[in-house]
């Protein structure tokens, strides 16, 4: 969350580019990737301190340092309840469950009113870590009023309450406890408290535990310096300690949780993992749920692993993994106790958005005084009113490379061209003076079709360049224009042929 300082009016806007000289600070709710991963970047265009918890600051840090930018930025440490003041704000951090520790919402008062920004949040009774979310101190925050509530809407379409963790440390208990062999636990790296609850499990039950992945190692390693996570029982070993034990004493927590090709567990499932594979009587278990739109991925992961002899728990069988964002019923609580005059749906897609903004107007906010924004449109409050005053450019930013380059839209569009539609280069050789055609054209495709297919369509395509050379181009066009109709004679050619589009390379070569 970055806050602009004031000028006219209170303004939240989903741009950095134009005001980046404005910006004051960068506020940090939580160490989770959709919330610090497009750091690296941004510190390397603005010149701001960024605040977040201790455990987040970890994150940062050791993100900042893989992009070699830790030496020029200004990380600052911030516990809840600590006021900081910034620009013409007052800031102040509160304490919410999510399923990292040390994450917080951000309160922010302005000359017109407090805004309340929850960042991402659940109401855990029994949270495993023991932090219960502090809801004295929001509503002391809230008390006089709150001018703009800024809300998770992630599950605001799922009825009830979400689950406390405590509920999975007691079924991934049952697991470790009933498996005859090997346990292989899959999630998230930063979900810390699941990864303690694991540990206490393995501790329980007289066996060993190995971190398999570069993530799992960095943040559990990372929490256990950081008094975040404990190792008490010392059940901890290395992946090498661990093929020495009989299988039924050794527990896995591993990456993969989204069926990502490269991570461990997908290695894992496909045999090409280089010290685990799976074997008859392991266990495995897959402590998460797919994020929209890698379904297919983790479904073909469990695929892999039942193929190799695995017995597969998953969520949809039992109830190995909860949520970290609120339902509806903890959304209701939130506005309940904060009674804003304006309200902001955010964090999900449009239509946990609309679904929000219906729990709010069931609650009895004014339809007026509910924005459903999306990105690049900008939401002015005043003293008098607040209102969508613009839309600003925003988007997608691509990355080329660690340096935080940023590629055009362009270079993106042949990207995808290349990939879909494959390539054809032409190759010429004329004489100097463009009187005669030397030799080609010689056509080669890669990527566009089958080989027999792919010989038609390229030789008839060469033979009509070919005419076209020595009939009309030769001795009249100029070297640029020569090529230009190279390419547009081949690619209309093949549309007709083939209905495809590939991308047309010429290379035209003079020689004496």
């Amino acid at each position: 969350m970055i806050c602009p300082e004031l000028n006219s009016g209170c303004l939240i806007q989903p741009t950095w580019k134009k005001n980046q000289d404005r910006v004051k600070a960068i506020l940090i709710t939580h160490g989770h990737e959709d919330h610090i991963g497009a750091l690296s970047f941004l510190l390397s265009k603005i010149n701001a301190p960024v605040y977040s918890s201790r455990l987040t600051n970890s994150l940062i840090s050791a993100k900042l340092k893989q992009a070699s930018l830790i030496q020029n930025v200004n990380l600052q440490i911030v516990e809840p309840q600590e006021k900081l003041f910034i620009g013409d704000f007052e800031i102040e951090f509160f304490r919410v469950c999510h399923s990292i520790p040390d994450s917080m919402g951000i309160a922010i008062k302005t000359p017109y009113g407090t805004i309340i920004h929850t960042g991402d949040f659940k109401i855990d009774h029994t949270p495993a870590d023991g932090i219960p979310f502090d809801f004295v101190h929001l509503s002391e925050l809230a008390r006089d009023g709150v001018l703009l509530l800024c809300s998770d809407s992630t599950y605001a379409e799922v009825d009830g309450y979400t689950n406390s963790e405590k509920l999975v440390g007691t079924a991934l208990d049952s697991v470790i406890e009933d498996a005859p062999g090997r346990v292989i636990i899959v999630t998230f790296a930063s979900l810390i408290s699941r990864v303690q609850q694991i540990i206490d499990s393995v501790g329980k039950h007289k066996r060993k535990v190995s971190l398999v992945g570069r993530s799992m190692n960095t943040n559990i390693k990372m929490a256990l310096r950081m008094g975040y996570a404990k190792d008490e029982d010392n059940v901890m070993v290395s992946v090498r300690e661990s093929r020495k034990l009989p299988l039924n004493k050794i527990v896995y927590i591993a990456t993969g949780s989204q069926g990502e090709p490269n991570a461990a567990i997908t290695r894992i499932s496909n045999g090409i993992h280089p010290d685990i594979n799976i074997i008859k009587g392991d266990t495995v278990v897959l402590s998460s749920s797919p994020i929209p739109g890698n379904e297919t991925s983790v479904a073909r992961t469990i695929d892999s692993l039942f193929r190799r002899g695995a017995r597969v728990i998953y969520n949809r069988i039992a109830p190995v993994h909860v949520r970290g964002h609120a339902s509806r019923e903890e959304l209701k609580i939130m506005i309940r106790l904060t009674k804003p005059k304006y309200f902001l749906p955010i964090h999900g897609e449009y239509r946990h958005l609309a679904a929000h903004a219906n729990i709010a107007k069931e609650m009895g906010l004014p339809e007026k005084s509910i924005f459903v924004i999306e990105d690049g449109e900008v939401l002015e409050i005043t003293e008098a009113k607040a209102q969508v005053i613009e839309t600003v450019p925003s988007g997608t930013i691509y990355l080329d490379n660690k340096n935080a380059d940023q590629t055009n839209d362009e270079i993106i569009r042949e990207r995808r061209n290349l990939a879909h539609q494959g390539i054809i280069i032409a190759g010429v050789t004329i004489s100097n003076d463009k009187s005669s055609l030397i030799a080609g054209p010689k056509l080669v495709s890669v990527g566009f079709s089958d080989e027999h297919f792919e010989t038609e369509s390229l030789k008839s395509a060469s033979k009509m360049v070919q005419v076209l050379l020595e009939e009309k181009w030769l001795k009249v066009l100029d070297l640029d224009d020569i090529e230009s109709e190279i390419a547009k004679t081949i690619a209309d050619h093949i549309y007709k042929e083939t209905k495809k589009r590939p991308m047309v390379l010429p290379l035209v070569e003079r020689i004496e």
